[in-house]
């Protein structure tokens, strides 16, 4: 398939996804014939439970999230992937398939890259190997640190820190999402997180309205976290600064 000019000539120097700008030319060169630019739509389930991942996805804009599901249906978000990193862990880890699934959260567009194409590249390239290991690391941190705060914190400082993190991977201060989404990803009842959403309006730190939630006051945010937001997510992703 011939790919469009602007596609096919867009210097790495260009790219917004972090995991690719920072490979070095050689390692890039051994990807970039292999990736095709993609819509990434809301909902577009970019890998299955329990089968073979086909496809890795390096986001420009727009946001994946890495949900668990229990026996009986209930979900919970384990992670988040932006224009910071990339599906396909468990193919970095040499495995075929996950537990969990990945979706698309907040709509974009990024790269595919074949999962037949990036395994004899990873395995030609140790420096490769490496970076993609490098941003494996960080994301199990950032899932360990989800678990950590899913457990000892109140819904508003889970909440304040979700908002932060997605803040930090979005374009502008509006998130376009449902109350019944961020129930979701937060693996809480409705009703508990509406009401969260309503303390975070009543104090200034987010305006809310039907599908969309304005980040107003940031600093505010992370100091509801009480520490559930902060030194972690900024070591790993150097993503937006307190």
């Amino acid at each position: 398939m011939l790919l469009p000019v602007w596609e096919r000539a867009l210097p790495q120097s260009l790219f917004r996804n972090q995991v690719l700008k920072a490979l070095s030319s050689q390692d890039f060169a051994l990807l970039r014939p292999s990736l095709r630019h993609v819509e990434l739509d809301i909902k577009d389930q970019l890998e299955v439970a329990h089968q073979p991942i086909k496809n890795v996805y390096f986001p420009e804009r727009g946001i994946a999230s890495v949900v668990a599901t229990m026996t009986g249906g209930r979900q919970s978000e384990v992670g988040i992937i932006g224009y910071d990193g990339m599906t396909g862990i468990a193919v970095i880890l040499g495995q075929e398939s996950t537990a969990n699934e990945t979706y698309i959260q907040v709509a974009g567009n990024g790269w595919r890259l074949p999962v037949e194409n990036l395994r004899p590249a990873i395995a030609e390239s140790p420096s490769l190997r490496t970076s993609v290991l490098d941003y494996a690391h960080a994301f199990l941190v950032q899932s360990s640190r989800t678990a950590l705060v899913n457990s000892h914190s109140k819904i508003e400082e889970r909440l304040a820190r979700w908002l932060l993190m997605i803040h930090d991977r979005a374009e502008g201060d509006k998130i376009y999402l449902t109350h019944e989404f961020l129930a979701t990803m937060l693996g809480a009842h409705r009703p508990g997180v509406t009401t969260a959403l309503q303390m975070l309006e009543y104090r200034g730190l987010v305006h809310a309205k039907r599908g969309e939630i304005t980040i107003v006051d940031r600093a505010g945010l992370i100091k509801l976290t009480h520490g559930a937001y902060g030194e972690e997510e900024q070591r790993y992703f150097g993503l937006a600064a307190a």
